[in-house]
């Protein structure tokens, strides 16, 4: 387990409020983190998300459904677990949350974000939290930058992420769309490498018969 400083755990508590006139202010010192989970809303209805930046008091998520100012909504973040909050604003590409949360769970996740931001500072593995399954279509083209396409093999699938056999290179960070689904090389292994979804698969659609 990394042992995190007391710098680090510093930048992430609380600091002192600015005055209310401030369009910036914010509590708590922001990380970015690139987390997937899905969120719920106000109706029940559940989506899925990618973290942007977060703190203890609030997090920006990428989505394909915005809520309403105001509206609450409970998270499942991997990494995390369940964090509930209120829309704060609406962004481009998603929705910024206020989190509502205890003195001890603000620290707490002031501890799993510096472990988070550490990691991927120092290229820790990435870690596996879903089921993986093999599926019974294997075949599937890669969709690259330029619109180049490479002809691979699916060796199994997460609703995170996917382990892909091919002969091509590409360098680590490389936007990549697997069928029809978007996202990024994020380590190699002997034989191939992984994709992470940008955004997580519907447990609905995970299936060994599945197609993406």
């Amino acid at each position: 387990m990394i042992a995190v400083d007391a710098t680090a755990r510093t930048m992430l508590r609380a600091a002192p409020v600015p005055a209310r006139g401030a369009a910036d202010a914010r509590r708590h010192q922001r990380v970015r983190v690139a987390v997937l989970g899905r969120y719920m809303l106000a109706d029940r209805r559940e989506f899925p998300c990618r973290t942007v930046d977060m703190s203890p008091g609030g997090v920006r998520l990428t989505c394909a459904v915005q809520g309403e100012v105001g509206e609450r909504v409970v998270l499942y973040l991997e990494h995390i677990g369940r964090i509930e909050g209120i829309i704060a604003r609406q962004c481009a590409d998603g929705f910024a949350v206020q989190l509502n949360a205890t003195p001890r769970k603000r620290d707490k996740l002031a501890s799993q974000l510096t472990w988070l931001a550490n990691r991927e500072i120092l290229g820790l593995p990435e870690g596996r939290s879903h089921e993986r399954l093999v599926p019974t279509q294997t075949g599937v083209i890669l969709k690259i930058e330029g619109g180049r396409e490479i002809p691979a093999r699916l060796i199994d699938i997460s609703m995170s992420g996917v382990a892909i056999s091919s002969a091509a290179t590409l360098p680590l960070g490389a936007a990549v769309m697997v069928g029809s689904t978007p996202g990024r090389l994020v380590r190699y292994f002997e034989g191939g490498f992984g994709v992470q979804f940008l955004l997580p698969l519907s447990p609905d659609r995970f299936h060994s018969g599945m197609t993406l």
